[in-house]
């Protein structure tokens, strides 16, 4: 059997926060990362199109929390110990740099993932932190005060553990056996399946700023959406699938969304529209996009009102506005599935929050195991706060299983 301080299960961007920050603050301690895999950091690597998108320029914790439809309510105390400003003197210390993106994401300033991989891999090994790769967990005891962890190579004994497996259904398991509760996983961001004649041949048309209902349901947000050749993407659409997760899963994925395209009233862009047959009067409603909307969408909205290419402004009858203003102001799509956003896969679900205590991220129910990441039931809209999330529990975490 092989004893080990701290054992740290899970090679990510929360197990190695975690595992560097316990050995600087403990330098006696003997702490050794296991990780399933033959390689560390995945998904650090394809993180943020492979520039890894570290964290998000907001500096308020109770702005922070916001943007975590699991976990809002929980991470405001840890917020407050560690959050984006302290994420950035960390790795300024070690000699990463980040920059701020107009849409608020940081980014180191080489725009390359592997800058942060390195940092790891370079303050792991300074600090004397062993990396064990191909080291599956199979079981996990608690022996009076001792953990024996099983893994495909041989057997571990440590008096502290933590777990910062991510999305892992066989870890979840080993943790229901010591007694936890699991919150059944559902996906939380992806993108809209929609096929629909007023998009379908537009994809890469980006609306700068919509309104997106679920039809029959509380849920709604704001932001830029994206036309794809499958759908809808973009902000808008990620935050309400990471907010609406649990309903959507429960519809199937299948329900209908209400997108409002101009930002504005139905009634107030009905006038707007019939000031526009006055001053455009002679002018072809078909080529003249209005509310900055794009114009190939604008064209299909036309179409879809029942006004065709050549109509005039002036020629334009109270159905055809009303309608018109219907498609600006309340387009109708219906939703057929979902797609994975790209590599960056995340899941609602994971250890009930109940079950934790989050001064310290150590479980209420086994004393010295803890936990970082999105092993929890917490998960975030894209933009570098499922980082954010990373840092600080496997922050708060080092430093109580430093002591």
């Amino acid at each position: 059997m092989i004893q080990k301080d701290v054992l740290i299960i899970g090679g990510g961007a929360a197990g190695f926060f975690a595992a560097i920050n316990i050995a600087e603050q403990n330098t006696k301690l003997q702490i050794a990362i296991l990780e399933r895999g033959k390689e560390v950091l995945t998904k650090v690597k394809v993180s943020g199109g492979g520039r890894c998108n570290v964290t998000h320029a907001e500096f308020i914790p109770q702005e922070l929390v916001l943007n975590y439809p699991r976990g809002e309510k929980e991470l405001l105390g840890p917020f407050h110990q560690f959050m984006t400003g302290d994420t950035i003197e960390w790795f300024e210390k070690r000699g990463v740099s980040l920059k701020i993106e107009d849409d608020g994401r940081m980014f180191p300033t080489t725009d390359s993932s592997q800058t942060i991989i390195d940092c790891f891999l370079n303050e792991a090994k300074r600090n004397k932190v062993e990396i064990l790769l191909n080291h599956a967990v199979k079981s996990i005891q608690k022996e009076s005060d001792v953990f024996i962890v099983e893994t495909n190579q041989g057997v571990f004994s440590s008096k502290k553990i933590l777990v910062a497996t991510g999305s892992n259904p066989k870890m979840w398991k080993l943790l229901e056996d010591l007694g936890h509760t699991i919150c059944k996983p559902v996906p939380s961001l992806f993108t809209f399946n929609i096929k629909d004649s007023r998009i379908q041949d537009i994809p890469g048309v980006v609306v700068n700023h919509v309104l997106v209902k679920v039809v029959n349901s509380h849920l709604e947000s704001s932001g830029p959406l994206l036309i794809t050749h499958w759908g809808m993407s973009a902000p808008a659409i990620l935050k309400l699938s990471a907010f609406g997760a649990l309903e959507l899963a429960a519809r199937n994925y299948k329900f209908k969304i209400e997108i409002n395209f101009v930002n504005t009233s139905f009634e107030d862009c009905l006038d707007v529209l019939k000031e526009l047959k006055q001053a455009l009067a002679k002018k072809t409603v078909y080529k003249l996009a209005q509310f900055q909307v794009p114009k190939r969408l604008w064209q299909n909205l036309v179409l879809a009102s029942k006004i065709d290419n050549e109509t005039r402004w002036a020629d334009l009858n109270k159905d055809q506005l009303e309608t018109l203003t219907a498609q600006l102001t309340q387009a109708v799509f219906s939703v057929d599935g979902k797609s994975t956003f790209k590599e960056e896969f995340v899941t609602a679900g994971g250890v009930d929050l109940k079950e934790v205590n989050f001064k310290t991220f150590e479980s209420k129910l086994v004393p010295n195991l803890y936990f970082a990441g999105e092993v929890l039931n917490i998960d975030a809209v894209t933009g570098g706060f499922n980082f954010q999330n990373a840092w600080t529990s496997g922050f708060i975490a080092a430093k109580n299983m430093s002591q």
